[in-house]
């Protein structure tokens, strides 16, 4: 019996080891099959605005985990995902977590609410990257480019192209990422 009491422990103790670790293959077998997981960097601390005027760097959101979304208001893939990363956002957004999407290159502020509107995305503010001075260091070459970044502000994982972001795979790689 004690060997058994034992075993059980252990068994327990080594899955709590992993709580916190993501599953990258179970997230390409869900369908994030463009997902590619990078050695942690910590990602530039070049700053972005907002349409009022406000400036921003992803030092801002330290301690939380992050999907930051490059995209424009002329790229057609991107007008296919923002859905989905706004239902991300909505469901998931909060204390822990948070999608941060960035119209980077020539994307005037009218152009960006009107695209928006049409796609009636409402949980995502206007983040702005005019010059794609973060977009460049970022080593983003074309949209949309999704970056996770853990909570020391390291990146992880870069996705090249769209993804349903709403997807049951994707909130489980979300829950992964936020576990402690």
């Amino acid at each position: 019996m004690r060997w058994l009491v034992l075993y059980t422990a252990l068994l327990f103790g080594a899955n709590a080891a992993f709580a916190g670790e993501i599953d990258w293959q179970a997230a390409s077998d869900g369908g994030l099959t463009k997902l590619t997981r990078t050695e942690p960097v910590a990602v530039p601390e070049t700053t972005f605005t907002d349409p009022e005027g406000g400036t921003h760097s992803l030092a801002d959101w330290k301690g939380k985990v992050v999907l930051l979304n490059f995209w424009a208001t002329w790229c057609a893939p991107c007008r296919e995902e923002m859905p989905s990363l706004d239902a991300l956002q909505a469901e998931m957004g909060g204390e822990d977590f948070e999608v941060v999407a960035i119209a980077a290159g020539h994307n005037p502020p009218p152009a960006v609410r009107k695209f928006l509107d049409e796609e009636n995305i409402t949980n995502l503010p206007v983040r702005l990257d005019p010059r794609q001075q973060l977009a460049r260091q970022m080593g983003v070459m074309g949209m949309p480019v999704t970056v996770l970044i853990d909570r020391d502000g390291n990146e992880i994982a870069r996705l090249i192209g769209g993804a349903d972001w709403s997807s049951d795979t994707a909130k489980e790689l979300i829950r992964q990422a936020i576990a402690p």
